[in-house]
């Protein structure tokens, strides 16, 4: 891994534009700068725009590939683990902020439900710092990826609203700490 955060594509990856949430096409050879590297995944800068880059393609930037393994079973029941389920939601964030979107105040909840065949669903209500936020789609996109991760889990549902409004006292103690807020 390089210090540099100067880097050529090596091969071909699909990135997600900020904040439109495109899914467009980076050829190898793409001269890219690296902005963030957080929740598995890497923010980069080329001359056509901002994108996020899939953890899983780290290596076609120099950098190690995100192990994105759960590490975790099912509960007894067959069930997936609550907390586990968190987990993953603090592996999610905003392109732009270095916090997690738990840490934000952004998941105002969680709920898993059995389903009427078999298997259980996620359901997350969850929404953004503010309503023009384009990363929106992209964001929840990348929090449903990481949910079905989860063992026991077979179907998400992140949905974004509105209500109540975010504001700043929703962030936890510990995000305000990394925004230097206190």
């Amino acid at each position: 891994m390089s210090a540099s955060k100067e880097r050529t594509l090596s091969r071909e990856v699909v990135g997600t534009q900020i904040p439109s949430g495109d899914k467009q096409v980076l050829d190898a050879g793409t001269t890219l700068f690296i902005h963030q590297t957080l929740g598995g995944s890497f923010t980069v800068q080329t001359d056509f725009g901002l994108f996020r880059i899939d953890g899983k393609d780290g290596d076609a930037i120099g950098e190690e590939a995100a192990d994105h393994s759960v590490g975790s079973e099912a509960l007894a029941d067959g069930s997936p683990d609550p907390e586990t389920v968190w987990t993953q939601l603090r592996k999610v964030f905003d392109p732009e902020i270095p916090v997690n979107i738990v840490d934000l105040g952004l998941v105002y909840s969680m709920d898993i439900e059995k389903k009427e065949t078999e298997g259980y669903k996620v359901n997350v209500a969850m929404t953004l710092t503010a309503p023009g936020c384009g990363m929106g789609p992209a964001i929840a996109e990348d929090a449903k990826g990481k949910i079905l991760l989860v063992p026991g889990v077979d179907e998400a549902d992140v949905n974004i609203t509105w209500e109540p409004p975010w504001n700043q006292s929703m962030i936890s103690e510990e995000g305000k700490m990394k925004l230097g807020l206190i």
